[in-house]
């Protein structure tokens, strides 16, 4: 009895991560993609996805592109390119859950792209870091 919960505990875990891990790949597929895009056209990717989602598209819908979007900003902007492990946590509060983070494993960075994929509705967002 406690194996098979155990191991259910386990499976579902790791069926989330795998879920996780395809969704840092869509995110990764766009890279070379954005890379190309100019100052402007990076910024006029805010505007197309708030028009996006007037139309009915959902923050799901848009989640890899608005991730490529911020990854390639704080790759010009701040020189600093969010890894896979920082992605992933993006999507866990994106998803409204905790990310546990140390110290020096990037918490601000990961909380850029949950920050703005969310912002994008216009109804506010909010963020605090210790």
């Amino acid at each position: 009895m406690l194996a098979t919960l155990i191991k259910n505990l386990f499976d579902a875990n790791e069926r989330e991560v795998k879920k996780l891990r395809r969704m840092v790949d869509d995110v990764n597929a766009l890279e070379e993609q954005f890379k190309k895009l100019d100052d402007e056209a990076l910024k006029a990717k805010t505007q197309e996805f708030k028009d996006r989602l007037a139309k009915g598209e959902t923050l799901d819908d848009i989640q890899p592109e608005a991730f490529a979007t911020v990854r390639e900003t704080g790759r010009r902007v701040m020189g600093m390119r969010h890894y896979d492990v920082q992605l992933v946590g993006g999507l866990v509060l994106h998803q409204g859950r905790i990310a546990e983070m140390k110290t020096g494993e990037g918490k601000t960075l990961v909380a850029t792209s949950a920050m703005y994929l969310n912002a994008l509705e216009g109804k506010g967002a909010h963020l605090i870091t210790v």
